[in-house]
């Protein structure tokens, strides 16, 4: 039975005609034909953000693709949820691990929750007053990044890792602060392990 549709808003607040829905979640082209967003991060947009430079120049004229984002357009206002996939494929610059840019939202009081479908890897968080987290992700596992912390998702693993991602409509992104004093911590391959070690690239301060 087909229900009476409402007007738009204009206001900025949810689209009282916004209709639910629903999708199965799994790994594959079937679930990534259900997004109308396509965004391609090649190794050119994390300048300076490796701290081995060199590694960096040597793979920077192949500028491969380091990952992808999947996502559903929605109106980017309050009562909304954002929603997408993720896709980090496996590699390395130098001994770091391939990441994502990282980001606070800009509107700080807003989180973000991932539910990770395949593969391996962290999801590397901190906040501006100095604090730090890096939680796993692995299949069927949930992370909550929490309200005012920036958070970077890395692969650790050999497989692409595929993470499902929702954060409020309204929270934007920050990724200014990121390019510009980087993370606190860097993951990387040592003897054949994952190690956490510190940033010699970070800084405490925002150039302004």
């Amino acid at each position: 039975m087909k229900s009476k549709s409402s007007e738009e808003s204009t206001d900025g607040r949810v689209p009282s005609g916004s209709r639910p829905f629903a999708f199965d979640l799994g790994v594959g082209a079937e679930l990534l034909k259900r997004f109308d967003s396509h965004v391609l991060r090649r190794l050119s947009a994390l300048q300076g953000q490796f701290i081995d430079q060199q590694a960096y120049a040597r793979l920077l004229p192949s500028d491969p693709l380091i990952y992808e984002v999947y996502e559903m357009r929605r109106p980017e206002v309050a009562g909304e949820l954002l929603h997408g996939i993720t896709i980090i494929h496996p590699g390395r610059v130098g001994n770091e691990f391939f990441m994502t840019k990282g980001h606070y939202h800009a509107v700080r009081e807003t989180a973000e929750i991932y539910y990770c479908l395949h593969g391996r890897g962290l999801l590397l968080m901190e906040t501006e007053e100095g604090d730090w987290v890096a939680e796993e992700f692995s299949p069927g596992r949930v992370v909550y990044a929490a309200p005012c912390w920036a958070h970077r998702s890395i692969n650790t693993g050999t497989d692409d890792l595929v993470v499902f991602f929702a954060y409020p409509g309204h929270a934007g992104h920050d990724y200014a602060t990121i390019e510009q004093r980087g993370f606190r911590k860097a993951v990387i391959q040592h003897d054949g392990r994952v190690e956490l070690e510190d940033n010699p690239r970070w800084s405490a301060t925002v150039a302004r």
